[in-house]
């Protein structure tokens, strides 16, 4: 093994060293095999028996093994270690590098590092823009004092390597958030005789996905469910809570017809199984024989009413709170509305409307005055994104449903 550190010019030297193998490294390597190269670069630098990483598991507030060079550690078998104890807890909690001169059941949550004789440990965080996202400890065997300059050459790799972990994370999560929410969007919209559907989602222009989505079905009763909501969030996590809450509105809806009580059930099982989680969602039901409309709004903004001869113009009807909210209950409530055999409803999230630096009623003129009575839903629809989209990146996802109360246009193409 190469000799350890002792003058400053060689600590220097050792520095460059790591940071033009990791940077080489991170453009040629993927993240697996560069982190086993990095922990064996590191354990030669240092002179050290063994070189771990432990990922911080946010959501179950834990430390995971994840790769170890040195000495007979399977990462699989390895104790989980809860941040805030033991010695990689530790680390992680304080956010500082910290050195361990005895290692026993008393300071080290794993059994695999004493039990295999390791009895110095050093230990550095992982950090991406504040965030731990893991801890990197080396250990030795002999008792040994680590120095400064062993403490800055570990936190460097360290440092290269929260780095490309949390990109190649983002990535993943990116990749996988957007296919979740592809397949969450329904491939194609139903056929009802007497209502015509067209509908739209553009992700977007930022580096996560978010939570918008919209959702429409037939009930047992020949009625038509439709949804539309925006979970507070981004990337993969709002991803999975907007589809367990498309899920749950689905579940819900074929217990009972009635838009509030839909929601009162959605919110008191987000409550309970998504703590934390909040979403504004609006939830309509439409009779096709009757153009009758029945809507519950859970903080969501209120859908566009338009008949022919009448500006279009916002629902006259009670936003209640959002989904997740904790104040104190209040009945929600449902709103009845005639559509009329020729009258379009416009439900959306605030992505179509809200521009920054612009108040969002201008965005609301906007989406109003491009709605043209008469016009097939598709029509409808492309002329409402040609309006308030084309030519733009919204910062935010875009989702509309238009719903047309004519059975001449047979248009439920979703793009």
């Amino acid at each position: 093994m190469a000799q350890r550190v002792g003058q400053p010019g060689e600590a220097e030297d050792q520095l460059r060293r790591i940071e033009h193998i990791t940077d080489t490294a991170l453009a040629h390597v993927d993240l697996e095999d560069l982190l086993g190269e990095l922990l064996e670069r590191v354990r030669d630098l240092l002179d050290a028996d063994s070189a771990v990483i432990l990922m911080h598991d946010a959501d179950a507030g834990v430390m995971v093994p994840t790769a170890a060079r040195g000495l007979q550690y399977d990462v699989r078998e390895a104790a989980r270690v809860p941040v805030g104890s033991g010695f990689a807890g530790s680390v992680a909690a304080l956010k500082r590098p910290l050195v361990l001169d005895r290692v026993d059941e008393t300071t080290v949550v794993n059994p695999m590092l004493w039990q295999q004789g390791l009895n110095s440990l050093l230990g550095v965080p992982m950090l991406a823009e504040g965030h731990v996202v893991g801890v990197l400890h080396v250990g030795s065997v002999a008792r040994r004092p680590f120095t400064e300059d062993d403490i800055r050459l570990l936190q460097v790799a360290a440092d290269r390597i929260a780095l490309a972990t949390q990109a190649t994370t983002n990535r993943t999560e990116r990749t996988a958030a957007a296919a979740l929410q592809r397949s969450l969007m329904p491939s194609k919209l139903p056929e009802v005789p007497g209502l015509a559907l067209a509908a739209r989602y553009v992700p977007g222009g930022g580096a996560s996905i978010g939570g918008d989505w919209y959702d429409v079905f037939t009930l047992p009763s020949g009625r038509l469910g439709l949804v539309i909501g925006d979970v507070v969030g981004h990337g993969l996590h709002a991803a999975v809570i907007m589809g367990r809450m498309r899920s749950a509105v689905r579940a819900y809806a074929l217990e009972t017809e009635e838009p509030a009580v839909v929601i009162e059930k959605l919110d008191r099982k987000m409550k309970h199984f998504e703590p934390g989680a909040m979403a504004t969602v609006a939830y309509a039901i439409v009779d096709p024989s009757t153009h009758q409309i029945e809507v519950s709004l859970a903080g969501h903004p209120p859908p566009v009413h338009a008949l022919p001869g009448h500006p279009a113009a916002l629902l006259d009807m009670p936003t209640d709170l959002p989904i997740g909210v904790t104040l104190p209950a209040k009945s929600r409530r449902t709103t009845r509305v005639d559509l009329g055999a020729d009258g379009v409803l416009c439900c959306y999230t605030d992505g179509l409307v809200e521009r920054s630096g612009a108040p969002i009623d201008d965005g609301l003129d906007r989406l109003c005055g491009a709605i043209n009575v008469g016009t097939p839903a598709e029509d409808v629809c492309g002329t409402i994104m040609k309006e308030l989209v084309a030519g733009k990146v919204p910062t935010d996802d875009v989702a509309l449903v238009v719903l047309c109360g004519s059975g001449s246009f047979n248009s439920s193409r979703v793009e």
